[in-house]
């Protein structure tokens, strides 16, 4: 049984609108991690030094540290990691540049195996890498989606990557410091206030993945909530010892 319809017509409602979320942009992962890493680090932060039975002052205070110490080095870790990649892609990609000013021939050549090896007759798959390989840079760019699996005109932003990790990751650790900055003396309010905020960021992401609002919040809230258990009962254990 095929699984395509041959037959069927193309509507003008499919050929308009038939568009894909962007997959490879560089701001997504790094703007979901930091938010989620700054909420469950910095609350679990906070939890393991509130269980030790320290002054509310304390909490802010290494809350704050927690904030600026964590967006900074999230910042740091992208931009590094996000142009250690793009030089490596770079770099691939002037080889592949090489190659083809070298051997045009061997390169269309390969492309046509390529395409042969997809299912395409060998003289259509010849003339299609003859056509494509007049001009050298849709060439390149037919090779490194090919050959790579990369657009080049779709490389991840090294910067982009870091401000978008900076500012999630600040802005997910600031929820837990909210009632302590606003009079809260207790832990409580925080926790509740950063656990609703772990729900709340783990249903949002579940709507970019397609998967349900319920499951993406209360895994989040799951792994966030025993985290900060965690450390606030090590929290307690060691301000009893050292105490």
């Amino acid at each position: 049984m095929s699984i395509i319809d041959v037959e069927a017509p193309l509507h003008t409602a499919h050929r308009d609108n038939h568009t894909h979320r962007d997959v490879n942009g560089g701001w997504l992962r790094p703007a979901v991690f930091g938010a989620m890493d700054g909420l469950v680090s910095n609350l679990a932060l906070m939890t393991g030094v509130a269980g030790g039975a320290v002054a509310p002052h304390v909490v802010v205070v290494t809350g704050l540290a927690g904030l600026a110490a964590g967006a900074f080095s999230m910042a740091a870790g992208e931009y590094t990691s996000v142009a250690s990649q793009r030089e490596l892609v770079l770099a691939e990609l002037d080889v592949e540049r090489q190659q083809l000013r070298k051997h045009p021939v061997d390169e269309m050549e390969e492309l046509a195996e390529l395409y042969v090896s997809r299912g395409v007759e060998p003289p259509l798959a010849r003339e299609v890498a003859m056509q494509l390989s007049r001009d050298p840079e849709q060439a390149l760019e037919i090779h490194a989606r090919e050959e790579l699996g990369i657009d080049p005109d779709d490389l991840p932003s090294p910067l982009v990557a870091a401000v978008s990790s900076f500012g999630s990751f600040a802005l997910g650790a600031l929820l837990p410091l909210l009632p302590y900055l606003l009079g809260a003396v207790s832990l409580w309010p925080a926790v509740l206030l950063a656990l609703a905020g772990l729900f709340a960021c783990g249903a949002v992401v579940s709507r970019i993945t397609a998967r349900s609002w319920w499951y993406g919040g209360l895994r989040q809230l799951a792994l966030g909530g025993a985290a900060a258990g965690v450390t606030y009962i090590l929290g307690t254990w060691i301000g009893g010892a050292v105490g």
